[in-house]
């Protein structure tokens, strides 16, 4: 499960080692609508829009956007973390989606589901469940059970508010420990 906060940023995706201002004149909310209309307009379903942006925070640290939805069955994610904001990076992210419908609708089909393939398969920040190694993150032995693993991610979990990004590692190690116990 791929989370909305904080930022759950894709596995193999590189980040943008210095970032730009844009030419984008919008708010987040703004940019946030445009991205949705182009989304239910592209057919997208099963959309998360990841971001560190929270209620009580004007600017976060990370600006970095990663939209992950699905289309015809496959599970997709964009990321953007180009610019300096992220109603930019909201922005630059619906841009690309228009013109990519752009591209279907002037007849080229073939070649907006081949730039999609690029997006298709990124594993969500953590790894997938039969990736991780649930019992070292969670800090317990090999003969753990899955008690054993909710109790030690309720404690850990107190330890690492979601502002230090320690929760998505947890969150997927637990998941990882329930795929395993088959629950």
């Amino acid at each position: 499960m791929t989370s909305a906060y904080p930022l759950a940023w894709p596995q193999d995706w590189p980040r943008t080692p210095t970032r730009e201002r844009s030419r984008f004149q919008c708010s987040i909310g703004g940019a946030l609508r445009y991205l949705q209309d182009e989304l239910r307009r592209l057919g997208a379903k099963d959309i998360v829009i990841s971001s560190n942006v929270s209620l009580n925070s004007s600017r976060p640290e990370d600006p970095g956007i990663a939209v992950y939805f699905t289309l015809n069955r496959q599970q997709l994610c964009m990321p953007c973390d180009r610019y300096l904001t992220p109603e930019d990076n909201l922005q630059a992210i619906a841009k690309t989606i228009e013109a990519m419908r752009g591209i279907e609708r002037w007849g080229a089909k073939n070649m907006i589901l081949r730039a999609f393939s690029g997006f298709k398969s990124l594993p969500p920040p953590g790894g997938s469940p039969e990736q991780i190694d649930w019992r070292n993150t969670l800090l317990l032995s090999q003969d753990a059970t899955l008690a054993d693993a909710k109790e030690a991610h309720r404690r850990l979990a107190k330890d690492r508010h979601p502002d230090q990004g320690g929760m998505t590692r947890l969150n997927a190690a637990l998941d990882a420990a329930k795929k395993e116990f088959g629950k």
